[in-house]
């Protein structure tokens, strides 16, 4: 469900770089010290946060504005993808001519996770308050069954 992504040196040689996240958000910032604020090309994704609940996963996503029934889940696979659509009211001919800024987002948004170690048949979901919950029951391991063998 997580993973290190490896850093690849010029020679081809993989080595973690625990720096390069932290890299990759400072060059973020310089090329847009704004962000979003005043750009909504970055807005694909929605943010997520995962945590660990012992025997489950709870994965909350924030989806502000969204109705319920824009949201869809989908399983194919070992594959979770989350997909939420807003439409746009200011596209209206009739209502168009009325706004003056339009800065909120619309369009097509998803993510998708990897739930190869998540009871699939168990998932459940809630979307309250503009937050999606997604509990994900972990798979229980099976143990090698151990026996002892008899000599012919």
């Amino acid at each position: 469900m997580f993973e290190l992504r490896p850093y690849r040196r010029h020679s081809g040689e993989i080595a973690y770089n625990p720096f390069r996240e932290m890299e990759e958000l400072e060059r973020r910032f310089f090329e847009n010290p704004f962000g979003t604020f005043f750009n909504n090309g970055d807005i694909a994704e929605f943010k997520t946060d995962i945590t660990d609940e012992g025997d489950s996963y709870l994965l909350e996503a924030d989806l502000p504005g969204f109705d319920k029934k824009d949201i869809h889940l989908d399983l194919t696979d070992n594959t979770l993808t989350i997909y939420a659509e807003r439409h746009s009211e200011h596209e209206q001919k009739d209502k168009k001519d009325k706004y003056v800024r339009v800065e909120r987002s619309y369009g097509k948004y998803s993510r998708q996770f990897d739930v190869s170690a998540v009871d699939t048949e168990n998932i459940k979901a809630k979307y309250d308050n503009g937050v999606l919950q997604l509990t994900l029951p972990k798979k229980q391991e099976t143990v090698p069954e151990a026996r002892h063998l008899e000599i012919e």
